[in-house]
C-alpha cells in the first residue's frame, strides 16, 4: 500500500467526470482502493474519491464515525462503517435539505457551509462485486454526497449558496463564536 498525492482544487482532474469502472474486481481496482484507504487515513479524513488521487474512475471511499456530525433523530443511525463504493448511484428519498460545513482535502485549509439533501439511498459495489445499497442521514448523507460530487468534477464550493459562508480553519472557530452554526 502506499500513500497517494492529493490533487488540490485548480487541478484539471478534479473538474472532469471520471470514468466507470470496468470491473470492480480487478487487482488494480483492488490496489487503487487500499491505497486510497491509506491516503484518507493518513490524511485525517472522512471521505476520498479517486480523482483526489489523480485517478479519474468512479470509486470513492469513506467512513461516517460517531463523532462527527450531530444526529437528528434518535431512530436513524448516522454513522457508517469504513465503506468502498464502485461506480455509485443516489437517490433522493426526501427533498429536504441540511446545511452543515464542509471542508476537504482538495481543498486544504477552508471551510464552507453546504446545504444537501437530508435523506438518500445510496447504490454501487465493493472490491468483491458485492451490491452495496444503504440509506443514508445526516453526516453520513453529507459524506457520500460530497464524495459522489468529485466523480462528477464538483468540489464543495461549488455548491454553496452563500460565499460569505466560506472561512479558513484558522478562523473557523472565531467564526463560530460571532455568528453560530452546525459544524458537521
Amino acid at each position: 500500500m502506499a500513500i497517494l498525492k492529493i490533487a488540490r482544487m485548480g487541478h484539471p482532474v478534479l473538474g472532469r467526470r471520471a470514468d466507470p469502472v470496468a470491473d470492480p474486481r480487478a487487482p488494480e481496482i483492488k490496489r487503487l482502493v487500499a491505497d486510497m484507504i491509506e491516503t484518507m487515513q493518513d490524511a485525517n479524513g472522512a471521505g476520498l474519491a479517486a480523482p483526489q488521487v489523480h485517478v479519474p474512475l468512479r470509486v470513492v471511499v469513506f467512513q461516517a464515525p460517531p463523532d462527527r456530525g450531530e444526529p437528528e433523530e434518535e431512530s436513524f443511525d448516522h454513522t457508517a462503517p469504513l465503506t468502498v463504493l464502485i461506480n455509485p448511484a443516489i437517490e433522493v428519498l426526501d427533498k429536504e435539505t441540511d446545511g452543515g460545513w464542509e471542508g476537504c482535502l482538495s481543498v486544504p485549509g477552508l471551510r464552507g457551509w453546504v446545504e444537501r439533501t437530508a435523506h438518500i439511498r445510496y447504490a454501487g459495489y465493493d472490491t468483491e462485486g458485492r451490491r452495496v445499497v444503504r440509506e443514508a442521514k445526516g453526516f453520513h448523507a453529507r459524506v457520500v454526497q460530497h464524495e459522489c460530487d468529485h466523480l462528477e468534477g464538483i468540489l464543495y464550493p461549488a455548491r454553496m449558496k452563500d460565499m460569505g459562508k466560506l472561512v479558513f480553519e484558522s478562523e473557523f472557530s472565531h467564526w463560530l463564536s460571532k455568528k453560530g452554526g452546525d459544524d458537521s
